[in-house]
């Protein structure tokens, strides 16, 4: 698209361009809110060098439904939801002392950014493969826009392009501002409101983040007098970095129950709980991952999960927190003795890890990072590592605005690293599991010829 709907910064071209772009609008709450600030704190703030952090959803639609009524419910149902989630209406802003905040203002901001556009040569199946994200490229915003971006750009842009069989829906999130958990939450509460109900469909967000960290944490970070340059790699960087494949396998619930199965097969030692659903295959992905990456038995080898830390912290939070309450934990050994071991090593492992991540530990992190603050890359989750992230837990197949459930859900570009994994409540429902994983071409080809990896197929 060349309409400066957030591809333009891309790097991507085509001479026939698939996406047409139909208009540029905002969405504001629709009712007054005022003026509002609400402080960044220590477990927003490293996500400031990260990417948007991009969905797609994508849906069949039924011919007699025009594309122009379907987008005008939308924004119409986006007007209340932000209502209660406002803070996706405002921009990123610093008080007087250098601390980040999130600003809105009735009068000052411009509201969530709404992208009409059309693909009327793209199917809903073109959309919905299990291969690569350039496909879907085109579809959703802010294709390797920063984080920190969010001081002159929209916390929330949404694209809605029209499509021969139905409606794909691409938005990209400032994960400054939001992690998965409130991602869902408030795409959750949207489609409940356009399917006919006049409130949220559960608690409204908890909008106060300072109850979970209060410290002041100044960073000075700043963007460029040049926009395009944060979007930008050099020849150099571009050409050193591997050539990724993304794809999604699908576990069925018999997989998933041979995986956990195995797993427990051998108890914990330490006489602890059997290993959860999650930490079975996060073990197994990352076992066969180091196969799949012909390690040596020498070579060392990081799991990285994603905790949401909203029952962990000291006092809990509700689950309707909205913001960051997520740490990165990591566990790590040499890749011989995970292939030496049964899979309850490696569950053990990422199980220990994660149990020892209590209200304690997340406070002596917090304090470690406020005293010295080193905001990360996306992709310093660790050597030949995997990183799991999102959860099986987010219903992203019962977001249904009135027309049915999506069709495929995926992740976008941005964000992804050899060894990025994203795990999906399964699209055939019940206790399977979607997992998309990217990985360095050649060890994507030797995992997908290894048998063992869906035990099922």
């Amino acid at each position: 698209m060349s309409n400066g709907a957030g591809h333009a910064s891309n790097g991507v071209a085509s001479a026939t361009p698939k996406v047409v772009s139909l208009g540029i609008s905002h969405v504001k709450p629709r009712k007054k809110i005022g003026r509002q600030d609400c402080q960044l704190v220590t477990f927003d703030l490293p996500y400031l060098a990260f990417y948007y952090n991009q969905k797609l959803l994508v849906y069949k639609v039924k011919d007699d439904v025009r594309f122009e009524d379907t987008s005008s419910k939308l924004k119409e149902g986006l007007e209340l939801a932000l209502e209660e989630f406002y803070q996706l209406a405002g921009k990123l802003g610093k008080d007087e002392e250098g601390v980040f905040r999130v600003e809105y203002d009735d009068d000052l901001v411009e509201g969530v950014e709404v992208i009409e556009a059309a693909a009327d040569g793209v199917s809903v199946d073109d959309l919905a493969a299990e291969e690569g994200t350039e496909t879907f490229r085109e579809f959703i915003p802010y294709n390797g826009v920063l984080n920190l971006e969010g001081l002159r750009r929209p916390l929330l842009s949404v694209q809605l392009t029209k499509l021969k069989d139905g409606m794909a829906m691409g938005c990209a999130f400032n994960h400054a501002v939001l992690d998965g958990t409130s991602t869902w939450h408030f795409m959750s509460s949207w489609a409940h409101i356009c399917s006919g109900s006049p409130s949220l469909l559960s608690s409204p967000p908890f909008l106060d983040r300072t109850k979970s960290r209060n410290t002041r944490v100044k960073l000075d970070l700043s963007l460029p007098s040049d926009p395009k340059s944060p979007n930008q790699s050099s020849g150099d960087e571009a050409a050193a970095e591997p050539r990724l494949r993304e794809r999604v396998f699908r576990f069925s619930e018999s997989a998933i129950d041979k995986i956990k199965s195995v797993a427990n097969a051998a108890p914990p030692s330490d006489g602890g709980k059997p290993f959860s659903t999650f930490q079975s295959l996060s073990a197994h992905i990352w076992r066969h991952v180091i196969v799949a990456r012909c390690l040596k038995p020498e070579d060392v080898t990081v799991c990285t999960v994603f905790a949401d830390c909203r029952n962990r912290v000291n006092p809990p939070m509700p689950e309707a927190y909205f913001g960051n309450l997520i740490q990165a934990i990591f566990t790590g050994t040499a890749a011989g003795l995970i292939l030496a071991h049964p899979p309850s090593f490696s569950a053990a492992l990422i199980q220990k890890a994660i149990v020892a991540h209590d209200a304690a530990a997340i406070d002596e992190r917090n304090k470690q990072w406020e005293a010295a603050p080193k905001i990360f890359q996306y992709k310093d989750a660790g050597m030949n590592c995997v990183a799991v992230g999102s959860s099986p837990r987010f219903k992203v197949y019962e977001v249904d605005f009135g027309w049915g459930k999506p069709e495929g859900v995926r992740s976008g570009s941005n964000n992804r690293f050899d060894g990025m994994v994203y795990l999906y409540q399964g699209k055939s429902g019940g206790r399977s599991i979607d997992v998309e994983i990217s990985l360095e071409a050649g060890a994507m080809d030797r995992l997908e010829k290894d048998k063992a990896f869906l035990p099922d197929e």
